[in-house]
């Protein structure tokens, strides 16, 4: 490709496969190991040198936000939500608290359809690990889209904060008079029942994301 260095050029074949063997663009760090470049930094300057070269088009504040041009799906709005971490049933994790905002900086953000979130105001998302809810359709690593709340109802899913063992956990919420039954959605688990006073709600589910290979 004219004005292109061989590296720049490795750079855009190598996200156009990864594009099309996924399905979404690739992360700095995937741009780094799958063109054995020496640092991140240096994926980095090559990236705005193409972009100013008009190959692609480059969001900064999103860790996929690398779009060829001429590749982009148009008409397709998305909005950019913060990924705050993972949560896995009994596994701690650290969550906004239910009286706090939500940070406007995060470490990494991902970029989901508008149709599927809105306009994405107070919402976070969490990387699932394990398998507690797959009869729900939340496998391990899939994002499930979180609303900040400090309540839910009924039969919702929820992350909930054990406020004495300080562990956080992705369940079904039913209070149940003194008592919550946070129940899994897998046939294989038994619920987890334990006083009110020790569950702190920190968001329902809104949505679930998941990326195919």
């Amino acid at each position: 490709m004219a004005d292109l260095s061989d590296r720049q050029q490795r750079m855009l074949e190598f996200i156009s496969v990864f594009l099309d063997d996924n399905g979404y663009p690739p992360t700095v760090r995937d741009i780094q190991h799958g063109c054995d470049i020496s640092s991140t930094s240096v994926v980095d300057y090559n990236l705005n040198a193409l972009r100013q070269k008009g190959f692609l088009r480059r969001r900064a504040d999103v860790s996929r936000g690398l779009e060829l041009i001429g590749r982009g799906r148009p008409g397709v709005e998305t909005v950019s939500i913060p990924l705050l971490g993972a949560i896995a049933a009994g596994a701690p994790i650290s969550l906004p608290s239910a009286d706090a905002p939500l940070p406007v900086e995060a470490d990494e953000y991902v970029e989901l359809p508008q149709s599927l979130i809105g306009a994405g105001d107070n919402l976070y998302a969490l990387e699932v690990k394990g398998q507690s809810m797959i009869d729900a359709l939340i496998d391990d690593g899939d994002l499930v889209i979180m609303e900040h709340a400090n309540s839910v109802n009924n039969g919702e899913m929820a992350a909930v904060r054990l406020k004495q063992e300080d562990e956080t956990t992705l369940k079904r919420f039913y209070s149940e008079g003194p008592t919550v039954r946070l129940q899994p959605a897998n046939s294989q688990m038994e619920p987890l029942r334990v006083s009110a006073d020790d569950v702190e709600v920190l968001g329902k589910v809104v949505a679930v994301w998941r990326y195919y290979s």
